[in-house]
């Protein structure tokens, strides 16, 4: 018979479910503030950063009296006035351009008005660039590049996820063998970053060997049919995909077959031999389950890494994602973009690591909430 003797006294039989799911909700509202809050502190220092403490804003202003004064001096009804009353009219432009920026109020000021509408992605109209449909809306702009990134980094950190873990069992299997040592010795190779390795990639597979487009994401002119459509973004993928897939590969097994290796030499798992357990059984029980957690810990940085280095990536293989628009918005000084991009590689960060908190709770036993619940 069940033992009931740790449960309170006139408690209901759902108490403990219904407590533990409470902490379970304490717990993620608790997580989400402290992320969202590490997000808004991110945002914030980025508009700061971005608009290097006001002085983006006097060179917008030098900028913006430049091209006034050049326009008013082209129109034919401003050329009969004097010097003087033609800069007036330049004068007079430049103050409603500025009043119209808002650049009239301090910076101070400006930076928390940045930052509630940045939060909300609610940034107004870029100032140079604009969509492939001729929106200058910011969230238009940036919701047009999201899933060009979002297809090609999401297909790169699943394949690396999956070959890694298969390839480190294996490995952790034979130990000692020629492609256990042939890994251990390509592991420093993961310093170098994935455009690294894309641009010898490009020279290879694009010119020395035509197989292979050198970038963009779909061919011109672009197929009619679905099928085709697809069949040419996974032929520009492939570089791109590589790239990353070769810098990150050999790092990240090696490190997970060391978690297996350490893990594999625990008593339990020799006592599990001892009992004649099937050995898949014992790496699926004994191995793989309690060095989840950790491998968990390291793809998630490995992913961050990758967000990170998503600029120069995109850039290397022309690949419109947000990567591209960055490095556009800050050729343009498009300081509107710039911070929308960055508000949406913090969501994405966040999310990352919010669902490994998630999977810490279900693959890790050790792990506690708030009260010692579980």
């Amino acid at each position: 018979m069940p033992d009931n003797s740790q449960a309170p006294v006139g408690a209901a039989p759902g108490s403990g479910i219904w407590r533990n799911l409470r902490r379970l909700a304490l717990f993620t509202v608790f997580r989400l503030v402290a992320l969202f809050a590490t997000v808004v502190v991110g945002v914030y220092l980025a508009i700061f950063i971005a608009n290097m403490g006001g002085m983006v804003d006097q060179l917008r202003e030098a900028q913006i009296r430049a091209e006034t004064a050049e326009a008013v001096r082209a129109e034919d009804a401003f050329r009969d006035l004097t010097p003087l009353e033609r800069n007036q009219v330049i004068e007079e432009r430049v103050q409603r351009e500025r009043a119209r920026l808002r650049l009239d109020e301090p910076f101070v000021v400006r930076s928390i008005d940045y930052l509630r509408q940045a939060i909300s992605l609610n940034l107004g109209r870029a100032e140079y660039m604009h969509s492939d449909s001729g929106s200058h809306r910011v969230y238009s702009i940036i919701g047009e590049r999201l899933p060009a990134t979002l297809l090609l980094f999401g297909a790169a950190n699943l394949l690396v996820f999956t070959v890694s873990l298969w390839l480190a069992l294996w490995l952790s299997r034979n130990y000692g063998g020629r492609l256990d040592r042939l890994v251990v010795a390509l592991a420093p190779t993961s310093a170098a970053p994935g455009w690294f390795y894309g641009i010898f990639l490009i020279l290879l597979f694009s010119f020395v060997l035509p197989l292979l487009p050198a970038g963009g994401m779909v061919s011109a002119p672009v197929p009619e049919t679905a099928f085709g459509y697809a069949r040419s973004v996974l032929r520009h993928m492939a570089l791109p995909l590589l790239a990353m897939f070769v810098s990150s590969i050999f790092v990240s097994v090696y490190s997970w077959r060391t978690f297996f290796l350490i893990y594999s030499s625990e008593d339990y798992v020799e006592m599990a031999r001892a009992k004649g357990l099937p050995p898949r059984l014992i790496e699926r029980r004994y191995i793989l389950r309690p060095t989840l957690p950790p491998i968990l810990t390291s793809f998630a940085l490995m992913l961050i890494g990758l967000w990170g280095g998503a600029i120069i990536l995109e850039q290397v293989f022309n690949w419109p994602g947000l990567g591209t628009l960055v490095f556009q918005a800050v050729g343009h000084r498009d300081t509107p973009v710039i911070i929308g991009t960055v508000v949406i590689f913090a969501y994405l960060l966040a999310a990352t690591v919010f669902v490994l908190d998630i999977l810490y709770a279900i693959l890790d036993p050790r792990v506690r909430l708030t009260g010692g619940g579980r």
